[in-house]
């Protein structure tokens, strides 16, 4: 399903257009709106991601799990365009191709030599629900202020295709990156790997299937990642209510996609791994009000005492799926672009 801007529904339009509205007032007026501030864990939410919270929650919007699959799957898509950056900025081109037999998106920047570097995207949608066009703003970006190529991939989803399905997508894919890499015009020595959630799972993955391979990510983003199919570390039931990932909806997205027998499969659960060592390096992103947060920086720890180098960089305001707006949200943006800081610097891109 292809979801663009003109193809909101009225209602969608009015709800993106008030939400940018509302969300962009001065500071204190935002934190006047937002209510008083929210305080877990030693850590105080951000008053405008708090505001978005708290209008979704007035709107009447059901959450995640109490959607069919897909409502779930139009919800993030259309989210994703909603407080996603503007995409009249973005200085790139944009091809379609398809990859192992896979759908894939092909972002360049404009004027990009040949032989640049690369970064092979997954999206987050809980292995059921994300598309190409719930992170085509976030690729723009990417590609644009990175630079490097960013080659997004439409890998299948549960629960149609359960586990291993997105794995198996996801390695084959980047092989097909490295195998195809002169007619994409990148440098197959630098072709990163990097997704958020889910993707950050497939991404840590791809990681370990190819690490006997002749040609390996040369870096790995992993951006607020699922690492524990398990559901065993302490923030699910901390921040696993309030924060829009429920772990209601960790739930209900992780029965679509793995049995109980399969969940501390590496493939599955990287956190699984017996050994993390002779990785690529690697930058985690973990976000404060995340059910995700503490295995996000425990994987991070875990890659760092087997010898990978590791960057983790931990914003304690944030939410889970802050990526996701940063057309709106300002702490969201900072984050994103010191994560950029750090892609760029890996890449070696100008």
């Amino acid at each position: 399903m292809s979801i663009v801007t003109e193809s909101f529904t009225r209602r969608e339009r009015i709800e993106t257009q008030a939400g940018r509205i509302v969300l962009g007032l001065p500071d204190p007026v935002v934190r006047t709106l937002a209510g008083k501030p929210i305080e877990r864990d030693g850590r105080v939410l951000d008053a405008q991601s708090q505001l978005a919270i708290v209008t979704r929650e007035r709107s009447g919007k059901k959450l995640t799990h109490e959607l069919s699959l897909e409502e779930a799957r139009r919800d993030l898509d259309v989210t994703g365009r909603m407080l996603g950056p503007s995409p009249s900025v973005m200085a790139v081109t944009v091809s379609s191709r398809t990859l192992a037999a896979m759908p894939a998106r092909v972002y360049r920047p404009r004027g990009a030599p040949r032989g640049g570097p690369a970064l092979v995207y997954f999206h987050g949608g809980g292995f059921a629900a994300g598309s190409l066009e719930s992170h085509d703003l976030v690729c723009r970006e990417i590609a644009a202020a990175t630079p490097c190529t960013v080659v997004a991939i439409d890998y299948r989803l549960a629960p149609e295709h359960p586990f291993p399905a997105a794995v198996d997508d996801a390695t084959a894919a980047f092989r097909a990156v490295i195998a195809e890499a002169e007619s994409l015009h990148v440098d197959a020595k630098r072709v990163a790997v990097g997704g958020d959630s889910a993707g950050g799972n497939l991404s840590a993955v791809v990681a370990l299937d190819t690490r006997d391979d002749a040609a390996r990510p040369c870096f790995q983003m992993l951006v607020y990642p699922v690492v524990d199919q398990t559901m065993s570390f302490p923030s699910i039931e901390t921040m696993g209510k309030g924060f829009l990932l429920e772990k209601e909806t960790i739930r209900w997205y992780r029965a679509h996609y793995t049995r109980e027998a399969e969940r501390e499969d590496p493939r599955a659960s990287p956190w699984f791994a017996e050994n993390l060592a002779d990785l690529p390096p690697a930058l985690v992103v973990t976000a404060g009000f995340d059910p995700l947060r503490d295995e996000g920086d425990a994987y991070a720890k875990r890659l760092s005492d087997a010898g990978v180098r590791v960057e983790h960089r931990s914003y304690a305001s944030l939410f889970h799926g802050f990526w996701n707006t940063t057309g709106v949200i300002r702490a969201a943006r900072a984050a994103f672009d010191e994560t950029i800081v750090s892609l760029r610097r890996a890449l070696r891109a100008p």
